[in-house]
């Protein structure tokens, strides 16, 4: 009986121990997880720049029909300023402010361009390249003329001077390169086309 007691008094010494020793943490707490490292250390690895698009390449053509276009479309100006004073038909005002209106813009993206491709200036523009351009002795008749005198002569010259654009538009459009000159062109060739012939119907009117 007396070796039972001291097996009883061995086993619950044991489990008290046993017992003490799992409270000691929770049974839901997990020992904390190592800091995670990346290659680089604590640092995140940088992440390659994005490479830039390469900016839309030119050529002698685009150079040429922006130096060229600038004064051709300067010159249409100086004639569509002209018939809101001297005109007499409200067809050939309104031509001439739309004129005003699509050209004036159009200079200020072709002078952008020419900056950007360190190209500013006229350049050489002999022969047809500059087709169309009235002379002084012409612009000052212009300027001279009243009423219908006036109409007729605008509309004869300005017809001149668009064909004379749609030329050089047509170059571009073939030999260009620069994608946003030879869009230009395009435009160029549709809506100066239009008004050729509007004009040459006026032409029958007046």
């Amino acid at each position: 009986m007396k070796h039972a007691r001291t097996g009883v008094a061995a086993f619950g010494a044991a489990l008290s121990l046993s017992l003490l020793a799992g409270c000691g943490q929770p049974d839901d707490a997990a020992p904390a997880a190592p800091p995670a490292h990346t290659a680089h250390g604590d640092h995140a690895p940088e992440q390659p720049a994005p490479e830039q698009p390469a900016a839309p390449e030119h050529n002698d053509v685009d150079v040429m029909f922006a130096q060229g276009m600038v004064p051709h479309h300067q010159q249409a100006l100086d004639m569509s300023r002209m018939a809101a004073t001297n005109a007499e038909s409200q067809q050939v005002k309104d031509l001439a402010a739309r004129i005003e209106a699509a050209q004036g813009p159009e200079i200020a993206k072709l002078n952008g361009w020419l900056r950007d491709w360190n190209a500013t200036g006229h350049g050489d523009h002999s022969g047809h390249a500059m087709t169309g351009m009235m002379s002084s002795d012409e612009m000052a008749a212009l300027g001279q003329a009243k009423g219908a005198e006036f109409d007729q002569k605008f509309l004869m010259l300005m017809i001149k001077h668009h064909e004379g654009a749609v030329a050089m538009a047509r170059t571009e459009v073939d030999k260009g390169r620069f994608p946003d000159a030879q869009q230009m062109a395009r435009e160029i060739m549709i809506s100066q086309q239009s008004e050729i012939d509007s004009m040459r119907t006026m032409l029958t009117q007046h």
